[in-house]
Formats: structure tokens, C-alpha cells, sequence
């Protein structure tokens, strides 16, 4: 008896090989336009985000990048300070990061004494306003005025005691930019919404 012969094909490309290829791609179409997971592997956000915490990020939240060009499909909104974002690493190859955004192009941002200020004025917004946030690197000099080039974004870890950060290598350019981290999906216990103000 032959495996793949007449009614027999027939049989399995329509039980097993046309739904496997259909879900496959389904997989890899909401994985790049609508949301990714990713894994907390620091405590540079914590409390917020444990070390283990599993996510899911909305990469069409900003606009999704269409891969293997500098384009992105219409985004939703544009980030805003407090949100949770994942990006590539600047300075790393590969490598997906979790920060706060602070700032976008043109923003001037200001560490002094624990406290961010954005073009000129405190952030006092929750969660922001529950942090301690230290000057060190380059571009956290206490007193020193920084100013977010075009098409770039800040970012902090809510942990900033353990945090690298853009106070150490600077901006972000916005097409490393994959989305908003929206809900903890993994372990049992932390499973929760990642509402805006927290």
C-alpha cells in the first residue's frame, strides 16, 4: 500500500498538511503585525516586571514594521510617556530590551534629585512619581539638560538602581521600536494587565 497515493493524499493534505501550513502562517502573521511574547529575563523593571515575567507586546499599537524595510502599517497611536515599550537594543545585535518610555524627538528631559523633568516640568504621573531615578551615565548628569534628537525616544527601567539604560547609551531610533508590552501572561500568580499608570 502506498502512503501518499490517490484517495490517501487527498486524506491527509485536507486533515493534516493544508491546516498545518494555514495555521503556520497565521502564527507567523499575527506574530509580526499584531502581537509577539517575550520573556523579562532582568529585574531592570521591577516591580513592575519580574525576572521569569512572560508578556505579550502589541506591535500594532505604533504601527508594525514590515519586515526587511524601514516601513511601518499605520499605527493606532503614538507611544506616550509612562508606556512599557520593547525594543532592539541600540547597542546590542539582537538583542530585545524593556524600558519605560520618557521622552520623544524634540523633549528635553532632566534628572535631579530622584526626579525626571520633562521640558521643564516634573513628571508626576503614577508610576513614574513612585520611582527613585539615579544620575549616572552620559546622559543622566545631574543638572545637564538632554534634548531627544529626531526620530529617537528615551527610555528608563523602573528599577533604576539596575537599570542600563538610555541614560548610559543614549536614544533609540524609532525602527527599533517592536511595541507596548500590554499584559503578563505567565506565571499563574502575575497574570494581570498592564494598564496605562502602572
Amino acid at each position: 500500500m502506498k502512503f501518499f497515493d490517490g484517495r490517501n493524499w487527498e486524506y491527509w493534505w485536507e486533515e493534516w498538511i493544508k491546516p498545518i501550513i494555514i495555521a503556520a502562517i497565521l502564527a507567523l502573521f499575527i506574530r509580526t503585525f499584531i502581537i509577539q511574547p517575550f520573556k523579562i529575563p532582568s529585574n531592570s523593571m521591577f516591580p513592575t516586571l519580574k525576572p521569569g515575567d512572560r508578556i505579550f507586546v502589541s506591535k500594532f499599537i505604533y504601527g508594525a514594521k514590515i519586515p526587511f524595510t524601514k516601513f511601518r502599517l499605520p499605527e493606532m497611536r503614538e507611544p506616550k510617556t509612562g508606556d512599557i515599550v520593547v525594543f532592539l537594543s541600540p547597542v546590542e545585535k539582537k538583542k530585545f530590551l524593556v524600558k519605560r518610555y520618557i521622552a520623544g524627538p524634540g523633549d528635553t528631559v532632566l534628572i535631579n534629585d530622584g526626579q525626571i523633568y520633562l521640558d521643564g516640568n516634573p513628571v508626576d504621573q503614577p508610576p513614574i512619581d513612585k520611582f527613585t531615578y539615579y544620575n549616572r551615565g552620559q546622559y543622566a548628569i545631574k543638572d545637564e539638560l538632554i534634548t531627544v534628537p529626531e526620530d529617537n525616544f528615551f527610555v528608563l527601567g523602573d528599577n533604576s538602581a539596575n537599570s542600563l539604560d538610555s541614560r548610559y547609551w543614549g536614544f533609540v531610533p524609532f525602527e527599533k521600536l517592536v511595541g507596548k508590552a500590554f499584559v503578563i501572561h505567565w506565571p499563574l500568580n502575575r497574570i494581570r494587565l498592564l494598564r496605562d499608570g502602572e
